[in-house]
């Protein structure tokens, strides 16, 4: 008797054994410096790079000036104030950008909540009614924003377009086209307030910049704007209600420009219909030099600030070796390209492409 499957006479065969394979070596280790995680820590580092490059800049072109130290300190103060209310809607706008975003009306937000909370009749309710008032109206305009993209499916570039041109509108309509001059006495002193040496509208800024950070890197609104910037669908999937979320994202660069509409009202003293002009521009391109994808889904707040710093610099450079505005803004639009370029050519690719080892 034989078993199944074999012939009489013919020896059984054993299975067949298959070669071995050479295992494939491990990919080299990469240090941390090398790593994704690390990009936003190397972009900032070249950032700070540049602001020093600034300085040497300055420096050499103006020592009379960088040789006296009361006047390098006041100088670094006057910067920083001078990128208060510019930082402050850079904060909201980044949050916009990577959650897929864009809101070309921040500035046009901006002028209609300076003018309305400079009326006299909201001047009459004293500091609390003016700040009140500028927050509420940023807040709303933002809203309709968000409304119209998320639910009316306006693309946000048109929605956000359209209400740049209907605020600065409205804010003329409301002011007369006239400048409206701030009589509160405590409005006005926050430009010139100090607390500890250290300037109100620098404490201001520090205090929205830390509150966005946090915001974004250590809450579930942050990783829901990072997850609806990465990929919509997906996001929805997971859960996420994407259209409150897009709502509630314009509705926080709302806030951001109320914030800065009184601190530009205290700087001037006054609001006018033109206030806040190209801030939109400034706060896109300080949002993507610090590293803010256009595409959204990744973006940090100290990467913004410090691509407001870069800028606020290279104002008050121009300024003191007394240059031409036309001349800066050419320079910042080259920079403008410029960090566009990088986001296209990845920075990550190309240290890949250095650092490739030899098979």
């Amino acid at each position: 008797m034989t078993d199944q499957g074999t012939r009489p006479g013919v020896p059984a065969q054993s299975p067949p054994v298959e070669p071995k394979t050479q295992d494939a070596p491990p990919p080299p280790r990469r240090g941390w410096w090398r790593s994704d995680g690390a990009e936003p820590v190397r972009r900032n580092l070249g950032l700070v790079g540049v602001l020093v490059v600034l300085v040497i800049i300055g420096a050499v072109t103006r020592p009379e000036l960088y040789g006296d130290a009361s006047w390098v300190t006041g100088n670094v103060w006057t910067i920083l104030q001078q990128a208060s209310a510019i930082g402050v809607v850079t904060v909201g706008m980044t949050f916009v950008i990577i959650g897929g975003g864009i809101d070309l009306s921040v500035g046009a937000i901006v002028a209609v909540a300076g003018v309305w909370s400079t009326t006299l009749a909201t001047q009459s309710y004293g500091a609390a009614g003016m700040i009140f008032t500028a927050i509420v109206v940023g807040v709303v305009v933002g809203l309709i924003n968000g409304v119209l993209i998320a639910y009316g499916r306006l693309v946000p570039f048109i929605a956000t377009l359209a209400m740049m041109v209907a605020a600065r509108g409205l804010a003329a309509q409301i002011s007369d086209k006239q400048t409206q001059v701030s009589t509160n006495t405590l409005i006005n002193d926050i430009a010139s307030a100090r607390i500890i040496g250290i300037p109100m509208l620098v404490i201001i800024l520090a205090l929205v910049v830390a509150a966005g950070w946090v915001l974004l890197n250590r809450t579930t609104f942050g990783r829901r704007t990072v997850a609806v910037g990465g990929n919509v669908e997906a996001a929805r999937l997971a859960g996420i209600n994407v259209r409150l979320h897009t709502v509630l994202l314009y509705a926080l660069s709302g806030l951001c420009c109320g914030i800065a509409a009184i601190m530009l009202t205290s700087q001037a003293t006054s609001a006018q219909a033109a206030m806040a002009n190209l801030y939109e521009l400034d706060a896109i391109a300080a949002a993507i030099i610090g590293g803010t994808l256009l595409s959204g889904g990744r973006g940090t707040i100290i990467g913004a600030l410090f691509g407001v710093l870069v800028f606020s610099t290279i104002t008050n450079l121009f300024a003191i070796n007394n240059l031409s505005t036309e001349a800066q803004n050419m320079v910042k639009g080259g920079i403008i390209v410029a960090a566009v370029l990088v986001q296209q050519f990845r920075y990550r690719s190309l240290t890949q492409l250095l650092t490739r080892r030899p098979t």
